[in-house]
């Protein structure tokens, strides 16, 4: 693992932190491999039933790669074949629970909108500002984008790269809250993501499967995966416990079975 993220796994609820401050928390290679890494763990783990990601630091949340290293890319396939962060976050099975305090810029911004639900300060700036220096974004920016604000509100950002504040961020969807500092901010995120992890583990991956379903899938094939999710699901030894803790009324033990 790269010293510039830092992980920790506690009570099913996984951190995984970009530590790299004093640069904005750009990624660098590394960083990237990194993340990848974690990514695929909190996948394979049983011990993960949320995670959160979050960044050191009061300015950025992350600015995006760090240019500077763009240039040790041996060649422009090189660079198209990387190990794609963004990718990696997108593909967490687990709920995903993004805090973002200050900049989320470029590919910073891209690794917010992988995660399903996003938080912030009030000092956040969001932006796609890749334009301003002759490229666009390669980790899903536009579609991402167009999902989570529409059209419109999309191409006005990717097409100027001019940054919107916490205010309107919150206004257009791209965060649910905004809190008053960093300290808050952390504090909701994991009483919420302690609450995510406190579900059925099953029910809880099939419920983002559902969303993206939902997200993805015209509307009678969305309904149709809706109802063979929740047969699944129904006959897991977590949905009996459920109901039997319900008829006992008692707190339900979930395994993930």
């Amino acid at each position: 693992m790269d010293d510039n993220v830092q992980f920790s796994l506690d009570n099913y609820v996984a951190t995984i932190t970009l530590n790299r401050p004093e640069k904005l928390n750009a990624v660098t290679p590394a960083m990237s491999v990194s993340i990848t890494r974690l990514a695929a763990f909190c996948n394979e783990s049983a011990d993960v039933r949320a995670v959160i990601l979050t960044a050191n630091g009061p300015k950025a949340f992350c600015c995006g790669s760090d240019i500077k290293e763009l240039d040790s890319y041996q060649s422009p396939w090189a660079h198209r074949m990387k190990h794609d962060h963004c990718d990696a976050i997108a593909e967490i099975n687990k709920p995903t629970v993004c805090a973002i305090n200050g900049y989320a810029l470029g590919g910073g911004l891209e690794l917010a909108l992988c995660c399903d639900i996003r938080v912030s300060t009030a000092n956040a700036l969001f932006g796609a500002p890749e334009i301003k220096l002759g490229w666009v974004g390669g980790g899903g920016m536009a579609v991402y984008l167009n999902k989570t604000i529409g059209a419109s509100r999309a191409s006005r950002m990717l097409y100027t790269g001019d940054p919107i504040d916490a205010a309107k961020g919150l206004e257009w969807g791209i965060v649910d809250e905004v809190f008053d500092s960093a300290d808050m901010m952390l504090t909701s995120v994991k009483e919420l993501a302690a609450t995510i992890a406190s579900r059925p583990p099953i029910a809880a991956q099939t419920a983002k499967l559902n969303m993206r379903a939902a997200v993805n899938m015209p509307l009678d094939q969305a309904v149709r995966y809706e109802r063979d999710l929740r047969t699944i699901c129904f006959y897991t030894d977590d949905a009996r416990e459920g109901k039997a803790a319900f008829k006992e009324k008692r707190s339900p033990h979930f395994r993930g079975e």
